[in-house]
């Protein structure tokens, strides 16, 4: 009896201990994972309440070392204004300690025409070098060095004297481009008094400022967008740096009537789509009689296909190999030029069709035939799986596939038999053709010129700002293919102010700038709309082969 009592004991304690074995690690998993949410709410409210722009990183790209604490830390937050580098545990006293960049100054009597550098210690970029002793800073495996978060000079530790700390900062290299915090406030204190002689107010008055807006869309380029933000709000105002994500291109340029007429530059970070969406917004600034204030418009090409940045110099795509300070120098040598906006007008055929016409602006190409199916089908495969075509290798690779998937199908065949051409108003009598595209720009189909095709004939250059349309004819898609590798010429078939194509029958694949749609028996007219002042960036565009154009 006693023997099965010692043995139920051992059973009893070999379960107990069996679940104690597997609840203790269930239960530390539990209790460490309820911390972790509990911590990441607590971040997630001090970044909410912060006037820093706090982001969080598991891993730092370079040493960095925490501004409170001053320890060696491999992940936590970071200011995506001014800079700052804090532990996840010191990040309420960093908010609570330190200042970020102010976009307007408050609390000032007077109208201040400067102000004081604003130094952060430590985590200073590398190869930065001393204003005083123009030595390398940052050096040391260490918090060290301070830097201005405005002129973006570095200073070590024992070259920073008390007359560094109340000196009058110059905003650096880009003093030109920057919009101060006194300015702001300044001309925000005239419009409430309802003054409206800014021409007074300092940096209004110097004669080289050209104030900067940023307007980036971080849906385009594969986070691309987001990376540039960050970098753009680092170097200017973040008052200068808009989200097209979160702020509409309308909204985001009323800040221009806060800045002197014709001297405002805007960068856009996008696709050929977001420039046409900020051109648009451009022209309601016209409308609204807000013509002085229209900025001239550089382009910092993200994503795919971007033939509209190619044709004004500023190359076929930016992966981050230069870095944002160059792209701030092109944009300040940049010339102004003007580019021909184009109003597409698609009327459907038939005596009782009430529905208004369909109108489109053009800044880049129509086409009707085999690369607008193309782009239709590439279209509808986007729409279902984004994810695959963020690469742009892929999407030529996907591309070249339905092009020669078009070969074999022949869907555009006998263009010319369903469709009439009239040239300022001149029946032209169309030879064999599968497509017809019409060119406002140099540049088609991701880096080709298409117009002067081979180069082997003395056509004239296309231009942008002349006017004129080129209108070409293609055989196929694989004559499409042939062009882009330079092997082929175009059918051109005249250029013209004014271009009127008629589809008398059938349903065909049309696209206006990379829009694709299918479209029945129908009437376009495309004429001249409007002029655009974009900045053109010299020496600098390619052909597809050749992509890292913006480093030359």
């Amino acid at each position: 009896g006693s023997g099965d009592a010692s043995r139920a004991v051992a059973d009893w304690r070999l379960a107990l201990w069996t679940l104690c074995s597997v609840l203790l690690p269930v239960l530390i998993t539990a209790w460490c994972s309820f911390q972790r949410s509990r911590r990441q709410l607590l971040i997630r409210d001090i970044f909410r309440k912060s006037k820093h722009d706090w982001h969080y990183t598991d891993l730092f790209g370079q040493p960095s070392y925490c501004c409170v604490c001053a320890q060696h830390i491999l992940r936590g937050a970071f200011c995506g204004c001014c800079g700052l580098r804090v532990c996840e545990r010191c990040l309420k006293k960093a908010d609570q300690r330190f200042l970020c960049k102010e976009i307007m100054m408050r609390g000032t009597s007077g109208a201040p025409s400067s102000m004081p550098h604003h130094w952060i210690r430590g985590n200073v970029p590398l190869c930065s070098c001393c204003m005083v002793c123009k030595q390398q800073c940052g050096t040391q495996p260490k918090l060290c060095d301070y830097r201005c978060v405005w002129c973006q000079y570095t200073v070590h530790d024992e070259c920073m004297v008390d007359c560094l700390r109340t000196e009058d900062c110059t905003f650096g290299e880009f003093k030109d481009l920057i919009i101060p915090p006194y300015y702001l406030s300044a001309i925000n204190q005239m419009r409430k008094e309802k003054r409206t002689s800014y021409e007074k107010v300092v940096p209004y008055c110097r004669k080289h400022w050209m104030p900067v807006i940023v307007l980036a869309n971080t849906r385009s380029g594969n986070n691309m967008g987001e990376i540039l933000l960050g970098e753009f709000k680092m170097l200017l105002n973040p008052v200068q740096v808009f989200d097209l994500s979160k702020i509409a291109p309308a909204k985001a340029l009323q800040l221009c009537t806060w800045l002197p007429c014709n001297t405002v530059r805007v960068l856009v970070c996008g696709g050929d789509g977001t420039v046409g969406w900020v051109l648009d917004a451009i022209d309601e600034m016209k409308i609204k009689g807000q013509e002085r204030y229209i900025p001239q418009v550089a382009i910092l090409p993200l994503g795919t296909g971007n033939d509209l940045s190619n044709t004004l110099g500023w190359g076929a795509g930016y992966a981050g190999e230069v870095p944002v300070e160059q792209i701030l120098r092109n944009v300040m040598e940049a010339d102004g030029i003007k580019l021909d906006r184009w109003k597409v007008q698609v009327t459907n055929k038939g005596y009782y069709n009430l529905r208004k016409p369909k109108v489109f602006t053009m800044n880049n190409y129509f086409s009707i035939g085999p690369d607008a199916l193309m782009a239709l089908n590439f279209h509808a495969h986007r729409e279902k799986t984004p994810s695959l075509f963020s690469s742009r290798i892929i999407n030529k690779a996907v591309y070249f596939f339905y092009g020669t998937k078009d070969c074999l199908v022949q869907e555009c065949k006998d263009l010319n038999k369903k469709v009439e051409l009239e040239l300022d108003g001149e029946r032209i009598e169309l030879p064999n053709l599968e497509g017809i595209i019409v060119l406002n720009i140099g540049y088609w189909g991701g880096g080709c010129r298409l117009w002067e095709g081979m180069g082997d004939e003395p056509y004239p250059l296309a231009r942008h700002d002349d006017g004129l349309l080129e209108v070409v004819g293609v055989h196929g898609s694989f004559h499409c293919a042939q062009i882009q590798v330079k092997l082929a010429n175009p059918v051109r078939l005249g250029q013209a102010h004014t271009v009127r194509l008629i589809l008398k029958s059938s349903k065909m694949p049309m696209q206006v700038d990379g829009e694709p749609w299918a479209q029945g028996p129908c009437t376009v007219t495309i004429t001249h709309k409007t002029h655009a002042l974009m900045l053109y960036h010299s020496g600098e565009q390619t052909d597809d082969d050749d992509v890292s154009s913006l480093s030359e």
